[in-house]
């Protein structure tokens, strides 16, 4: 890497963001051990080395994916992760974010810091024009990080998702590139 060169591909004052490698599955995999009072009933990530190895490959691999782990600044260490499925070029340019802290960092503004990150990167680099965030009603940290990073209210769908063994209910949040050039908006 050249001296200045940094490992994230964009960074705030106290996170980065990255893409995923397999080389992190241990730690994803422990911090997705540790974090699974905080992530059910809303969110599964993987926590075996076999599932975070599949999961992280299509990421990956799949150019209708993007996985970012928010990693903080000071030691390296994964905070979360952010991910944008269903990318779709074209007319629409637009994906679906999915996302979710680690116990250990939850509460402490980084996943609002690394939303921030992928949202500017995904309307830069990556030339999306729209992001989407479907979230279950009753998950009030989700709809929270959602609606302080700028994302607006657009509707409800009834049995949108199957999350947990069943068909589950969303409000569908969302933020445009122009939204983010507003004064006032992050």
């Amino acid at each position: 890497m050249p001296h200045n060169a940094s490992r994230y591909l964009a960074e705030g004052p106290r996170v980065g963001i990255r893409h995923f490698t397999y080389e992190d599955g241990a730690e994803f995999t422990a911090r997705a051990r540790d974090s699974k009072d905080l992530h059910q009933p809303w969110l599964f990530p993987p926590d075996s080395s076999p599932a975070y190895t599949a999961y992280a490959g299509r990421l990956i691999e799949d150019p209708s994916k993007a996985g970012f782990l928010v990693c903080e600044k000071a030691d390296g260490s994964i905070a979360g992760f952010i991910n944008i499925n269903n990318i779709v070029e074209g007319g629409f340019q637009c994906g679906t974010l999915g996302y979710g802290a680690f116990a250990h960092a939850a509460g402490r503004g980084l996943m609002g810091e690394g939303l921030d990150l992928v949202v500017r990167y995904a309307f830069g680099p990556m030339r999306l024009h729209r992001l989407e965030i479907n979230v279950q009603p009753r998950n009030a940290a989700s709809i929270a990080l959602a609606r302080s990073r700028g994302f607006r209210l657009e509707g409800f769908s009834p049995n949108m998702l199957f999350v947990d063994g069943a068909w589950r209910d969303h409000e569908r949040w969302a933020i445009t590139a122009e939204m983010i050039e507003e004064p006032g908006r992050r």
